[in-house]
């Protein structure tokens, strides 16, 4: 599976790295003019924002990343003016990196005791450690003071940094490979975590910097939920809700591409349901690279769909046949095992299903026997172009008459509407 494409930088940046980079301009170009109690209240709305978000949306990972966050704010807040100060600063940017990358290796299962209660009771221990360290500081100021003191930016140690790039490095391989808004959301949070600590002691600048990186984690349980309402788990491409409100703003003329996987129950007959998804993975990569201004769609099983805006079939025929071919070279290998084919115990079996358990470990093994351990799949393409007055249903008919023809002439091909008719004509008159 290619994971370093324009989408997937696309997704890295978006939004995340937008709202990092426009704050860091607007801290940089001193177009900053609100007063520090404005964006103190801005940040804890997104803080508190974003923990109602994560709540509701039984999003642990994100609640406690932004607890972490106002833990952190409040001990460097507190600890301004004090001789602990810096101290407090550098460990302060050493914990947050290690508590973003244990909270990123969390399993999601909600508010449960069992997945929260660990890094929970880390951060709690923590926590209690910086109050005690700050209760033996002596002299610390009012909090007027810090409203008013402002500092130089504070520098962190070569430990501190090298922390903070291994769990940006940590944070992009994970986002490469789940195309997950939290694992980019705690990148981007973090870089805003260590700016702040950085110009703490210009209070407008760090509280800007604390606000935009709980407004980054907050963006990003909407952006998850988008995600799983519009877009397919498995292969990442939009799904069929997407598709369908896509296909309400096409405007004539359009193309629709109806794009199926030949022989995929049989794939997942011999092999397996997790070569399966190796094979829907590897087919989505190539359909969402497809050239000619096309947008693929995961529509359900091994059935995909690509709109070609203001295009003709004529104009993305020879598109669809690079992406045909680009398919059909491309070659994947066995990862092993399934696992969902594994042997549950004889509990999880009757009489009646061992027979066909049976027949499917002869297959397996017919299949393991195999000598080479690459494979390679192909696809069959339908497409079709709206007319003047045909509606999407019609085109997309037409399309899958278009699909139906290709595997009937063998399969691995791309046939269109407008060839079906010709051949028809054609027929008729060879008749007559």
């Amino acid at each position: 599976m290619q994971i370093w494409n324009r989408t997937a930088l696309r997704a890295l940046f978006v939004p995340g790295g937008i709202v990092f980079l426009g704050v860091a301009g607007l801290a940089y170009s001193g177009w900053l003019t609100l007063a520090l109690p404005a964006l103190s209240f801005l940040y804890y709305c997104a803080v508190a924002g974003g923990m109602l978000l994560a709540w509701r949306f039984h999003a642990s990972r994100t609640f406690l990343s932004l607890l972490v966050i106002f833990l952190a704010q409040q001990a460097a807040l507190y600890s301004f003016g004090q001789s602990s100060f810096s101290t407090t600063v550098q460990a302060i940017a050493v914990l947050v990196p290690i508590d973003f990358l244990l909270i990123a290796f969390m399993h999601e299962r909600g508010f449960t005791l069992d997945s929260i209660a660990p890094v929970g009771l880390l951060v709690f221990v923590e926590s209690l450690t910086v109050v005690v360290f700050l209760g033996s500081s002596e002299g610390r100021p009012s909090p007027l003071v810090h409203l008013r003191h402002i500092s130089d930016p504070v520098s962190f140690p070569r430990y501190a940094l090298f922390v903070f790039a291994a769990a940006a490095v940590c944070f992009i391989v994970r986002h490469l490979l789940t195309r997950k808004p939290s694992d980019s959301a705690l990148l981007w949070s973090l870089c805003g975590v260590m700016m702040a600590l950085r110009f703490t002691g210009t209070p407008r600048v760090s509280t800007l910097y604390w606000a935009a990186s709980a407004c980054i984690l907050a963006i990003s349980v909407v952006e998850n939920s988008y995600l799983l309402a519009y877009h397919d788990e498995l292969t990442t491409l939009p799904s069929r809700r997407a598709f369908n409100a896509a296909s309400m703003r096409l405007k004539h003329p359009y193309s629709v591409a109806v794009v199926d996987i030949d022989h995929f129950k049989r794939f997942n007959d011999t092999y397996g349901h997790d070569t399966g998804d190796q094979v829907l993975r590897l087919v989505a990569t190539n359909l969402a690279a497809v050239t000619g201004g096309g947008d693929a769609y995961r529509c359900g099983g091994e059935e995909f769909m690509i709109l070609f805006s203001s295009k003709t079939a004529a104009e993305v025929l020879d598109h669809l046949e690079r992406l045909r071919e680009k398919i059909e070279l491309s070659e994947f290998r066995l990862r092993g095992q399934d696992r969902r084919q594994a042997p549950r115990g004889p509990d999880r079996r009757n009489e009646r299903g061992r027979g066909k358990a049976r027949k499917a470990d002869a297959i397996r093994q017919l299949a393991a026997e195999q000598p080479s351990h690459s494979l390679s799949v192909t696809v069959s393409i339908g497409v079709a172009t709206s007319g003047e007055r045909s509606d999407f249903e019609t085109v997309l008919k037409a399309a899958d008459k278009a699909l139906y023809r290709a595997k009937e002439n063998g399969r691995n091909r791309v046939e269109t509407a407008a060839a079906a008719r010709r051949n028809s004509r054609s027929k008729t008159a060879g008749i007559a």
